[in-house]
């Protein structure tokens, strides 16, 4: 029995995620950015995170060129980010509030938490390439996070 790509989609619906907008340059220094969900920790020492870019995007040979990325963790209060960087854009960043981080990548000034990585190694996830990245520079803020799950951004409840 194989697995529908919709059945699929369903089933990880069902897992709440944080959203996050990981961020790079190109080769002529054009500023890249994604709201991706699929982020998480690899390991403490040294610090490594992965995401997972889809290749068809266009942001997608950014990443693998410019071999540094942000991950910025969104607030609740920025949904609009999360979907401003989630549909096709032409400049992405416009209205966007954000510093020069890590050779130039921009760093989300508002974010809960962006974590500044290097590329460390590039694996290929079928129809997405799963990047590690290894910490340079952290900044954490205060608050709650954006949070989405089956669908939709969710609250959570103290």
């Amino acid at each position: 029995m194989s697995v529908s790509a919709d059945d699929f989609r369903n089933a990880l619906s069902r897992f709440p995620s944080g959203v996050n907008v990981v961020t790079t340059k190109d080769a002529d220094g054009r500023p890249h950015g994604i709201t991706v969900s699929a982020f998480c920790s690899v390991s403490l020492a040294p610090p490594l995170v992965l995401i997972c870019i889809e290749k068809s995007t266009v942001s997608h040979d950014a990443f693998a060129d410019s071999e540094v990325f942000v991950v910025n963790m969104l607030r609740k209060s920025q949904q609009h980010l999360s979907e401003q960087f989630a549909a096709p854009a032409v400049d992405k960043f416009e209205d966007v509030d954000f510093r020069s981080g890590i050779d130039g990548v921009p760093v989300l000034k508002q974010a809960l938490a962006s974590i500044e990585c290097r590329l460390r190694n590039a694996f290929d996830g079928g129809d997405h390439t799963i990047y590690v990245g290894e910490v340079e520079t952290i900044s954490v803020g205060e608050g709650e996070p954006l949070v989405y799950h089956q669908g939709d951004y969710r609250k959570l409840e103290s």
